[in-house]
């Protein structure tokens, strides 16, 4: 099976914790504080690598966990900060948070990093927090949590050329001929089930990367069959060769049936240039179909063209009957290597794809407003729904009866408490933040 759409659940590295600690040491009776700061969270990133080209390294390990910050400790000493995680994925890969279905990256280039979560920062030790009214502060904070993630991964592949048409219309035995390629290849439809990549060479230095893409069926753009994991793969190409089946009882039918479904799906497919051939030409019968087509001016002989009339013609929106069709045979190289320099020629008439160095890496940014909160009654008390107090909480020491008052004033200073007043609290009700539970003062 190909694996083109994977799951994988990712946790960022937690903050390591800030020290409470003072300065002691012979004659020095009085030492400052000098707790430490703690190490920051190893970050979860994506990194886009050449040597892989589907997601098939997911099936079996889905969960990926950075480690967390070391603490800080005395003597001013910042703990540790945790290494990333650097998780491979191909190039084409769409990602998208799991909850929210939103694109977070899309991952083409070599090279190319995503940080899709973010590790903690470590908490500051109590030697940030003195000042000149409060030199000794018995104060610290505990790493903030990293950040987690469900991701969905879903591959594009990216080819320079596409390879489309009906099922056992001959695409895997072309891409075997033209490349180094070695996909199955069987007499019964939908064999392909997975795109094959092959790297063709039209010059002494010069390569083009060729996909195969499964063979398509009417109502593909619908879903029907596997359409739409099929139909996503052609969008990153930019030019498409189509096969027709020379044996089909209506290889016209099947041109059009194709090219109503790359239309139909949209994304930009039905404006791909494309060339068209009549496969299978070694066959008598395919051979003496194409000849009545082209007899009877249903199609245009493509070996008629010239260069100039390439482009012009390889545009599908523009095609009006009779089509100009290439008559090819994989099995004796009839024509397959003049198909190929045809797209060639079509890719090189397009206007080229900017390239850039290795992209700096990318950070997912959290969209939430950290500001926003919302207040819901639960079991007799009151739960406050906010990111910023959620993880203030959590990185509070409620050890510490200075750590206490700061998330005191960071709670007066977030308006919450008007909303809750609105709402009836009273003195002695249950506050709810994330995993914490605090009563309610005057």
């Amino acid at each position: 099976m190909f694996y083109d759409q994977a799951t994988i659940h990712v946790r960022a590295g937690r903050g390591g914790d800030g020290a409470n600690s003072f300065r002691r040491e012979a004659m020095v009776p009085r030492g400052g504080p000098d707790g430490g700061n703690g190490g920051r969270g190893g970050d979860i990133v994506l990194v886009v690598s050449p040597h892989r080209n589907t997601l098939t390294h997911f099936q079996h390990k889905r969960r990926f966990e950075a480690e967390d910050g070391r603490n800080g400790q005395g003597q001013d000493m910042t703990g540790r900060s945790a290494k990333p995680v650097y998780i491979e994925v191909p190039p084409g890969t769409v990602v998208r948070d799991a909850d929210t279905n939103l694109v977070l990256g899309d991952l083409t280039q070599r090279g190319q990093q995503l940080v899709a979560a973010k590790g903690g920062r470590g908490g500051r030790g109590n030697a940030m927090f003195a000042t000149a009214t409060n030199q000794a502060p018995q104060i610290a904070e505990n790493g903030a949590p990293g950040e987690r993630r469900t991701l969905k991964l879903e591959l594009k592949l990216i080819a320079d050329i596409g390879i489309v048409g009906m099922p056992n219309a001959g695409k895997s035995t072309l891409i075997s001929v033209l490349t180094a390629a070695k996909p199955k290849i069987a007499n019964y439809p939908f064999t392909t089930l997975r795109p094959n990549l092959g790297v063709a060479y039209v010059g002494d230095d010069r390569t083009v990367v060729l996909a195969d893409i499964p063979g398509l069926i009417e109502g593909a753009s619908e879903g029907v069959g596997l359409g739409h994991e099929f139909l996503r793969h052609i969008e990153r190409t930019r030019v498409l060769i189509h096969l027709v089946d020379g044996l089909s009882d209506d290889p016209l039918r099947d041109l059009a049936t194709i090219n109503a479904e790359l239309q139909a799906f949209g994304h930009g497919l039905g404006d791909k240039p494309q060339v068209v051939a009549m496969t299978k030409m070694d066959l008598p019968d395919a051979r003496a179909a194409f000849e009545l087509y082209v007899s009877e001016g249903k199609v245009i002989d493509a070996r008629r063209l010239t260069q100039d009339d390439l482009l012009e013609q390889a545009s599908i929106t523009n095609h009006q009957t009779p089509f100009p069709i290439l008559p090819i045979s994989s099995a004796s190289n009839e024509n397959a290597r003049e198909l190929l320099n045809r797209a060639v020629q079509i890719l090189d008439l397009l206007p080229p794809i900017e390239e850039t160095d290795v992209p700096e890496p990318v950070l997912v940014m959290d969209s939430e407003d950290r500001r926003a909160f919302e207040v819901l009654r639960e079991g007799g008390g009151y739960r406050i729904i906010s990111p910023m107090l959620e993880r203030k909480a959590e990185m509070t020491r409620w050890d510490l009866d200075d750590s206490i008052a700061m998330f005191q004033r960071t709670l007066e200073g977030s308006g919450i408490g008007p909303e809750l007043s609105r709402m009836g609290i009273q003195p002695g009700d249950t506050v709810y933040i994330g995993d914490y539970e605090m009563e309610w003062g005057e």
